[in-house]
């Protein structure tokens, strides 16, 4: 991506640290994001707004006066943890109600979701708007699973002049609904963008051709065809975006829209002009009233070379609230004045200190061994990481192998921390979810904290970990709870994430694995065994899934670059789990 050498694992908040150092006017740190420097009355709506990082001016270039009161900062590609959406939130909520936004992916939705649900239980009013303007990633008739790409904006901006102009949560969220309702996108792309760390882009495009439908975490486009000139380009955009107009605009001539050219990284300013004028003059050519437009930099994707077209169909009070004045560091409108906010600081999390309480020597030996396997699950990911981003990258985003990386290093800090502090197993698979969760973000995150706290729930519930103290987890836990355990993450998983056997994703190697081991101790083999041969199963569905139509996750929209390839999420898990069972019998 670039000439600098960074250093990948932390590339996203050095550039959020120093964002907010050139920024200070408009934004401070806080852990998970940033936030307004400026005052923000009580009883204001705080519209909260995140994704993966390296989409700038998404997010943090929109936080300020008239859009956005926080903003929470996934690393690269990847959506933020709940606990960051959790913190930024706190930090701005003002007794008025929360509103969230972000794009429609599936990590963000697993993210935020989870986030909403804490906030809630807290006595919080939680909305959420997901945006879904991209019209390539889904047909029509389902809108609902389309991604969010450049219509983030007017979402924002629409919710946050609301929210400005003090009307309740209910209005914030009517608005934002609608504003998303009659917003649609198109993109393209003439080359892949490269992730910090990787040695080549997640995609590629033949020179003289173009993709279409390509979307901002480097996902490929659906479809190639001749690169053409400025005007034929605008042509294929405005075309697409013209033949599915929303619900109460009955034809495009006479109809008033706010038009948004968006470059994605190294699709530069004199190129998006001469686009933008052969965009313009297809739109009036079809009669449509250009109110307003923005052609710049607005929602990238690293260094992509590509553009995309927003159109925004405008109600009156929609155009009133595109017009509002708004002042963040990266998009200004009108003329605003807001004072520096003193008094803000850093959120750290508002979670109550733990009780600590002591683990029998039982538990203490079961957190032990769960470590040493945890130790080799960190070992297993960080050696195939590269191999799960190639496979990723064929068709998704290329970020699975990095994603969990950072999930199972922040994982095992966690475990590492629970046994030397004296901790039990089902603390350490509690805080080491938890830490997957945070540290890994996304779907993958979400998912894999998810598997490791049902499992620990589900040995909490039976009592097994009190029974032995030998330091093995097969005689600690015993061999059926160990099963139990497994299949409760399953079961966790599935209810987090909606994902069936068939949608292509880790469940098609994850319930034959289940129900393999757990038949294999009902039948009095050892745990090392069952679980050899389980692995065994798992390997074999994960390899099967290369024969699967994706039905879940950003390769749904590329079904014919999927077929023939196993899905990532699938042969990482059964990765993972032969290799712990070659510990489990060496042990």
């Amino acid at each position: 991506m670039s000439h600098l050498i960074t250093d990948a694992a932390t590339f996203a908040a050095d550039a959020i640290d120093g964002f907010v150092a050139a920024n200070k006017r408009y934004a401070r740190r806080v852990d998970g994001g940033v936030v307004r420097s400026t005052v923000m009355p009580e009883g204001q709506v705080a519209l909260v707004v995140g994704g993966g990082s390296g989409h700038y001016p998404a997010f943090a270039g929109v936080v300020g006066p008239g859009l956005a009161a926080g903003a929470v900062c996934g690393n690269i590609f990847a959506s933020p943890a709940t606990g960051q959406v959790y913190r930024v939130a706190k930090a701005v909520e003002r007794g008025a109600g929360i509103l969230l936004s972000y794009g429609n992916y599936a990590g963000d939705r697993l993210q935020f979701g989870q986030a909403e649900e804490r906030l809630r239980g807290e006595g919080y009013d939680v909305r959420t708007v997901a945006v879904t303007d991209d019209i390539a990633s889904a047909p029509a008739a389902e809108r609902e699973r389309r991604r969010g790409i450049a219509g983030d904006l007017t979402v924002f901006k629409v919710a946050g002049a609301a929210a400005e102009a003090g009307m309740n949560l209910d209005e914030v969220e009517r608005l934002a609904i609608l504003a998303n309702d009659r917003t649609r996108s198109i993109g393209v792309a003439f080359s892949g963008c490269t992730i910090p760390g990787a040695e080549s882009p997640l995609f590629t495009v033949e020179p003289g051709t173009m993709a279409i439908g390509l979307g901002i975490h480097g996902e490929p486009g659906l479809e190639d065809v001749p690169a053409p000139t400025a005007r034929g380009l605008a042509e294929i955009l405005a075309s697409r975006l013209l033949a599915e107009l929303p619900d109460g605009v009955e034809q495009a001539a006479g109809s008033r829209a706010v038009v948004l050219l968006n470059g994605l990284g190294t699709f530069k300013y004199e190129e998006l002009f001469t686009v933008f004028g052969a965009v313009s003059a297809e739109l009036e050519a079809a009669g449509v009233d250009i109110l307003d437009s923005e052609c710049g930099e607005l929602v990238t994707s690293l260094d992509m070379s590509g553009v995309s077209l927003t159109l925004l169909w405008v109600t009156d009070e929609l155009a009133e609230l595109w017009a509002a004045p708004a002042d963040s560091a990266a998009f200004r409108k009108g003329a605003i004045t807001a004072m520096i906010d003193e008094n803000i600081s850093s959120v750290a999390d508002a979670t109550a200190t733990r009780v600590l309480e002591s683990a029998t020597p039982a538990q203490q030996a079961a957190a032990t061994a769960a470590l040493r396997l945890l130790r080799v699950t960190h070992d297993t990911i960080i050696d195939n990481a590269e191999e799960f981003g190639r496979i990723d990258a064929i068709a998704g985003d290329g970020d699975h192998g990095i994603g969990m990386s950072r999930g199972v290093v922040g994982a095992l800090a966690a475990g590492e921390r629970v046994v030397s502090e004296g901790g039990g197993v089902v603390r350490l698979l509690a805080e080491s979810g938890e830490a997957w969760s945070e540290h890994g973000g996304g779907t993958s995150g979400a998912l894999w904290g998810m598997a490791l706290a049902s499992a620990g729930t589900s040995l909490a519930a039976s009592g097994a970990a009190d029974e032995n103290s030998d330091d093995t987890i097969a005689a600690a836990s015993g061999a059926a709870a160990i099963a139990a355990a497994v299949a409760a993450g399953l079961v966790g998983m599935q209810r987090l994430g909606k994902a069936e056997v068939g949608d292509k994703t880790l469940i098609d190697a994850y319930a034959p694995f289940a129900a393999k081991l757990t038949s294999g101790v009902a039948a009095g083999n050892t745990l090392a065994d069952a679980w050899v041969a389980a692995a065994a199963v798992s390997q074999a569905a994960a390899s099967a899934t290369a024969e699967l139509k994706p039905g879940l996750g950003r390769a749904r929209t590329h079904v014919a670059r999927s077929l023939g390839h196993p899905d990532a999420g699938a042969i990482s898990f059964a990765r993972i789990v032969m290799a712990v069972g070659d510990a489990l019998q060496a042990h």
